[in-house]
């Protein structure tokens, strides 16, 4: 029963963590917001792996990550930016506007993930803790990027999200079971660090997670490349070439 339990402390940590990221955004304090909900991706990237690692896995497990998540990788980055850099916007309904639709996206997304078949191997649609990680941590440079960058950012994140573009899933790789007893250091370790050096590990997980959130729009686009060659190609074989 007690090691049924574990994976869910795991899913439960990722909502704590998440809770603790919007008192700690609403307190000023955004470094140690946006490494609260990077720690929350840790845990919730752990607690599928423990679970399939102790061969416990559950539908409980399963909706309890969903429930952890959208509060941990919607709500808490989303307001994390409204209160670094949209609240003082002359256009508060864009900003209201804009804050909400990112985690109603991300609402959609898991839903989507818990209902529909996969496709082995990938994500459809980019996953919520990748969207939330980049939002917090997108977030610590109001200093340089003002906030209409901000907004079309979100925009793109959430569209992200719901579409249909393929993204890796890396949640599938195996935890061997003696490894289990080691995660919760692991934990710890990382907490550590982050918290003593919370601008520069926000920042550096930063750059990979742009670059996975990238990899799905290029994706996105050379598909569409790809079906209006093959448009033209159709049409040049009834029509012949264009003069």
């Amino acid at each position: 029963m007690i090691t049924k339990s574990i994976p869910n402390l795991f899913t439960l940590g990722n909502l704590f963590l998440g809770m603790l990221a919007m008192m700690l955004a609403l307190d000023g304090r955004y470094s140690l917001a946006a490494i609260m909900v990077i720690v929350a991706m840790l845990l919730d990237g752990l607690d599928g792996r423990v679970a399939r690692a102790l061969n416990c896995q559950s539908e409980f497990g399963k909706q309890l990550d969903s429930l952890s998540d959208i509060i941990s990788f919607g709500i808490a980055p989303a307001l994390i930016m409204y209160v670094i850099s949209f609240h003082s916007l002359p256009q508060t309904g864009l900003a209201w506007a804009v804050t909400a639709i990112f985690p109603m996206c991300g609402a959609l997304r898991l839903a989507r993930f818990n209902v529909q078949k996969g496709i082995p191997g990938y994500f459809i649609g980019l996953p919520i803790p990748a969207a939330g990680g980049v939002v917090a941590t997108l977030s610590l440079f109001h200093k340089d990027i003002t906030a209409p960058y901000f907004i079309i950012s979100m925009l793109l994140l959430s569209y992200l999200m719901v579409s249909s573009v393929r993204y890796p899933n890396f949640k599938k790789l195996g935890l061997p079971k003696k490894a289990v007893i080691a995660t919760p250091f692991v934990v710890v370790l990382a907490v550590v660090i982050a918290v003593l050096f919370p601008d520069e590990t926000s920042k550096l997980i930063f750059v990979p997670l742009v670059i996975y959130a990238g990899y799905g729009l290029k994706q996105n686009i050379d598909r569409l490349l790809r079906r209006k060659r093959r448009e033209e190609d159709d049409s040049e074989r009834l029509f012949g070439p264009k003069r």
